[in-house]
């Protein structure tokens, strides 16, 4: 019986864009481990199912898809975006610091 995990990816660091943050993927959790491969010492698997990756516009399709597999999953909590509001002049601030 296949494992998968079913999850929102989480917003890139290095970009300021949301894009694919709102669809949801499902990903095979692999049994076997990774290992060095002795010739070039890449990370070698004997499992291909660590390459997948498929993304669904719902949690409801996605759900739907891996009962129809019959694949065993969980589902990973969505990410909640805590937005800090910030004024301009906060940056201006004068905070007097005691130190004793």
């Amino acid at each position: 019986m296949f494992k998968a995990k079913i999850y929102t990816p989480s917003k890139n660091v290095m970009q300021s864009g949301r894009a694919k943050t709102q669809k949801w993927v499902l990903e095979y959790i692999s049994d076997s481990a990774r290992n060095p491969e002795n010739l070039m010492g890449w990370t070698q698997s004997g499992d291909t199912l660590q390459q997948i990756k498929l993304n669904f516009d719902d949690l409801e399709s996605a759900e739907s898809y891996a009962q129809e597999k019959g694949l065993l999953y969980t589902i990973m909590p969505a990410h909640d975006r805590k937005v800090k509001p910030r004024n301009y002049a906060d940056n201006f601030k004068y905070i007097e610091t005691t130190s004793k």
